[in-house]
């Protein structure tokens, strides 16, 4: 087995140098703590996405997925922003009220509501707006080190991923991940691992992280091999699979073989997620709800009827939840192919956009402060 290096975030050392991708609704506290237990609280868990704005404005909701357990160390906050002074704000805000140890901010996420202020996946496009933010950022972080997600480009026409890399080795930036696809592909076809190689041999400074159909350990270590890339951030992968992380560890430290969880052991799993979102939330009922959307993922490749999975997803009780799953079948073994692709899969989708935001990638005068989310979590 090949050794890799554990991966340098600043001051902090990722062994294995695996971290968990921010995804909105989903890598809140209770997932967060399910991967880490898995993992043995190897690795590092990124938050969901904070929207600048929301922060320093101390939005309730933004408050609460801001909050960390006290055993998540370090403690990782991902910033969505498009206004430099707004970021700034935001990033000095956690340093004096000591609310993380690590900030990535996002440039990755291809969602219209985003995309059309100009944020996310459609902003390294502007090569001055990423550098005032990352400028901003870095300058107002002080000993905190800051990360940048981000992908490829816009659409094949307009790929921003190696000048962007640039920037981010220019304002400081202490490591970078790419998914390797455009804003344009949203999460369909296959991510270009070539990309990855190209955006780590054009920054050889700083680390660079590979994302995108990471659905196994197998698939990290081919990765880190096919490309050289510094670590893996893994997304969908884990959806309904937070033991995912075990398998990484063991993958990276050669300890052992993948889990494969019977369904009595994924619906164990599954009550105690509904559980601890129960617990995070104040609420059992709405904590049970916002589990519902984790149902079929967790249960992909199970032999569980149609009627079955449509009862479940919409229970309401964590009692109501235990009645279902013990219906089933639960000493099914691990279904053979049940890894693989999950959640979103579409592609080839037209990205919007401001007006007139591809005319010229220096002028930043379409952008302005309103274009701030004012909600997190995307």
């Amino acid at each position: 087995m090949t050794a890799f290096s554990p991966l340098a975030i600043g001051p902090h050392t990722v062994r294995p140098p695996v971290v968990l991708a921010p995804m909105a609704g989903i890598t809140n506290a209770p997932f967060r703590t399910l991967c880490r237990e898995f993992s043995g609280g190897k690795g590092l868990f990124v938050s969901e996405m904070i929207t600048t704005r929301a922060l320093v404005e101390r939005n309730e909701k933004t408050m609460q997925l801001i909050h960390f357990d006290e055993t998540e160390t370090p403690r990782s906050i991902q910033l969505y922003g498009v206004d430099p002074v707004t970021v700034g704000k935001a990033v000095r805000m956690i340093v004096d009220e000591d609310l993380a140890d690590h900030i990535d901010l996002n440039f990755g996420c291809p969602v219209p509501k985003v995309t059309r202020k100009g944020g996310g996946s459609a902003l390294p496009y502007k090569r001055p707006l990423l550098r005032a933010i990352l400028n901003e950022a870095v300058s107002n972080a002080g000993p905190l080190p800051v990360t940048m997600k981000m992908r490829k480009g816009i659409d094949d026409d307009h790929i921003t991923f190696l000048d962007a890399g640039r920037i981010a080795v220019e304002e400081g930036v202490t490591a970078i991940a790419l998914h390797g696809r455009t804003a344009a592909q949203h999460y369909g076809g296959t991510a270009d691992w070539d990309a990855i190689a190209r955006l780590k041999e054009h920054v050889p400074e700083i680390p660079v992280l590979g994302n995108g159909d990471i659905w196994s350990a197998d698939d990290a270590l081919r990765m880190m091999r096919e490309t050289g890339c510094d670590g893996v951030v893994v997304g969908r992968g884990c959806l309904g699979r937070p033991w995912l992380f075990g398998d990484l560890v063991a993958a990276f430290e050669g300890t052992g073989a993948a889990a494969t969880p019977t369904l009595r052991e994924v619906a164990d799993v599954m009550v105690r997620h509904a559980r601890l979102l129960g617990e995070w939330i104040g609420d059992e009922t709405r904590g049970v709800i916002d589990f519902r959307k984790h149902v079929a993922w967790y249960l992909k490749g199970f032999a569980v009827g149609s009627e079955m999975r449509k009862r479940l997803a919409v229970t309401s009780s964590l009692d109501e939840l235990r009645a279902q799953l013990s219906a089933l079948d639960l000493d099914q073994a691990w279904p053979v192919g049940a890894d693989g692709p999950r959640g979103r899969t579409s592609g080839n989708n037209r990205v919007v956009l401001p007006d007139g935001w591809l005319k010229d990638p220096y002028d930043c005068s379409a952008v302005s402060a309103d274009a701030e989310l004012d909600t997190s979590g995307g």
